[in-house]
This record gives C-alpha cells, sequence and structure tokens, in this order.
C-alpha cells in the first residue's frame, strides 16, 4: 500500500523504539494482500482454525509472536471485516442496525458512528497478514503499530513533532476504535493514534493504560530521528518526576532552555 520494499533497517527501528519507549510488547506490522496465494507466500503463517475478531488477531501477533494471515472468512461479523476492507460498507452495514440499543440510544445515533469510521475500500484486498516486525517477514509492513502507556505515547509524538512541526488531530469514534487505529492508518498513511474500545480490551487483551499507534515505516523512521534528538538535549523517557513542591526555575531552565530559566529568575 505504498510503502517502499527497500525501507532500511525497519527490524532494527523496532527494536530501537521497543528500548526507547520501554514496550511491554514489540511493535508489529499489517499488511493487505490483493490476493489468497500472496498471503499464504508469507513465510511461517499461520492461519486461524476459529472465528476471531480482529482485535483477538492483532493480539496473537502483539502478545503472542504469532504471524497471522486472515480472510473475510475467518473473521466473526462484517464490522470486522469492512474496517479492513474485506466487507463492503454498503447500506446495511451503514445503518449500524446491530448497535442501536446497545451501543447507541437510537438507529440515527448507531448510522452516525458507522459513518464516523475510517475504513478501507472495499474491492481491492482480500487478505491481511499481522507479524511482529522483528520477525522481517513482511517486507515490509503497510503499517506498523505498537501498544503504549500515554507517558510513552506523547513522547514519541513529541519525536514526529521534532522536525516539520505539525498539529496531529485524532478522531475517537468510541466503539470499534479499530478504525481510529489500523482503519485510518491503513486508508489515510496517517500517524493515527486511538484509545482501544471495549471490544479490544475484552477480546484483544489490551491493558487498561495502554493506547495503540499505527504508523506507516517512514514516519516510524521520523518519530525516531526526533526521539534522538531529544535524547541528545536531556529530554528523555521515563520522565523523571520533579516534585509538585519544588521551585520550578531551575528544572524550567534545563526542560525548555535557558531563557526561561532566566525569566523566571528574573521575576
Amino acid at each position: 500500500m505504498g510503502a517502499s520494499d527497500d525501507m532500511p533497517g525497519l527490524v532494527q527501528l523496532a527494536q530501537e523504539l521497543e528500548s526507547i519507549l520501554k514496550l511491554r510488547t514489540p511493535p508489529f506490522g499489517i499488511k493487505m494482500f490483493e490476493t489468497v496465494e500472496a498471503m499464504n507466500a508469507i513465510p511461517r503463517l499461520r492461519r486461524p482454525d476459529a472465528v476471531h475478531t480482529t482485535d483477538q488477531i492483532v493480539a496473537q501477533a502483539a502478545r503472542l509472536g504469532w504471524t497471522i494471515g486472515i480472510t473475510a472468512d475467518d473473521l466473526v461479523n462484517d464490522q470486522c471485516r469492512a474496517v479492513i476492507g474485506l466487507a463492503r460498507q454498503d447500506e446495511t452495514w451503514r445503518s449500524g442496525e446491530p448497535f442501536a440499543g446497545v451501543w447507541y440510544a437510537t438507529r440515527e445515533d448507531a448510522a452516525a458512528h458507522q459513518a464516523a469510521m475510517h475504513c478501507v475500500p472495499h474491492g481491492r484486498y482480500q487478505a491481511m497478514v499481522v507479524s511482529p516486525v522483528r520477525s522481517n517477514r513482511l517486507a515490509p509492513p503497510d503499517i506498523v503499530l505498537f501498544y503504549a502507556t500515554p507517558g510513552a505515547m506523547i513522547y514519541f509524538i513529541n519525536g514526529l513533532q521534532w522536525s516539520g512541526y505539525r498539529r496531529f488531530d485524532w478522531s475517537v469514534v468510541g466503539e470499534s476504535a479499530c478504525a481510529d487505529s489500523w482503519g485510518r492508518a491503513l486508508a489515510t498513511r496517517e500517524p493515527s493514534l486511538s484509545l482501544p474500545c471495549f471490544a479490544e480490551r475484552r477480546y484483544g487483551g489490551v491493558l487498561d493504560d495502554e493506547m495503540l499507534m499505527a504508523i506507516t515505516p517512514e514516519d516510524l523512521e521520523k518519530a525516531l530521528a526526533g526521539m534522538r534528538a531529544l535524547s541528545a538535549n536531556g529530554l528523555r523517557y521515563p520522565f523523571a518526576q520533579y516534585g509538585i513542591q519544588q521551585d520550578a526555575r531551575a528544572g524550567l531552565g534545563v526542560s525548555y532552555g535557558e531563557t526561561s530559566g532566566k525569566k523566571a529568575s528574573a521575576s
């Protein structure tokens, strides 16, 4: 889906990310395939022996280290299939009927939720593979994903913003938050941060303090370059606590530049 096959050192970049952010689970990748035959050519590929949610498939790569491939038939419903482009986002799907009265008060609310979701367009892909980046089997993945705490996520975002600064505005669809992460990143190739939803936590084993980032390999490289620069400036993760009752001037002078310290002293 646009990533270059000669992306240098992605395995090393993923290992560096894991080390810098002290990740509990290693980064993993997602790659979409236009044919089942192309998916089946991936080395040491596992295929599900049961029907799953996409959250479970992702978790098997993230938590168990598996390389696992799926088609539409392996997923439990069209909500999972549609986000990754393996089912049509047709009128029935757009109605959100199963969600009305369960997650949303009315049919109109449920339909508005469906309309807010980022999904891969249907028709091009027949399969998806999820695999730990360290396995180097996707050569390269379309997107790289990782779970991290909020503190680690803001440091990663600071790295993305080091050079070529841009403000990030991320969406929260609520339930079906996979549309905010892998759905959005696959569809737009933009960095995509999400608050994992009920289904991801119940079926995907996501922990209470974990967020999910989905990003292209190119943007991962950019973020790591930024974090290296921040580290050279003494700004490192995890953040050392300064103390809620300490005089802030000395600390600010280090963290925000000498000018801030001098102004604080003058005041």
